[in-house]
């Protein structure tokens, strides 16, 4: 069984930094994008960061040049550094990961975790 496991969420005031960490466990192939997502109440959910195996990393406009996204291939762990964080990055933060399960070696399945918390007060 694979699992996402999120770590490092909580409460910062504004201006603050937040690291965030995820973790993949179990039967697991390879492992392609990782990714952070976040969904604020009443909004929908959205892309904050993704990278790939490769290193090639992508940003949602609203984070450019305040988060940095990074992963350890080896410990397949993916990070999310958040600094100069503002109110309006409070939100659920969930990590996201496209997988090839060792059980299913030709199918690539994404993967959710069930999210931590961050909240940056004004």
């Amino acid at each position: 069984q694979v699992q996402l496991v999120e770590s490092g969420g909580g409460l910062v005031q504004a201006g603050g930094s937040l690291g965030l960490s995820c973790a993949a466990s179990g039967s697991i192939l390879s492992i392609n994008r990782m990714a952070w997502y976040r969904q604020a109440p009443g909004k929908q959910r959205e892309l904050v960061a993704g990278t790939t195996m490769s290193g090639s990393k992508d940003y949602a406009d609203s984070v450019k040049g305040r988060f940095t996204i990074s992963r350890d291939n080896a410990k397949r762990t993916v990070f999310l550094q958040m600094n100069s964080l503002k109110p309006e990055d409070t939100a659920v933060y969930y990590c996201n990961a496209d997988i090839r399960p060792i059980m299913t070696p030709s199918l690539w399945v994404a993967y959710w975790g069930r999210g931590t918390q961050v909240t940056v007060s004004s």
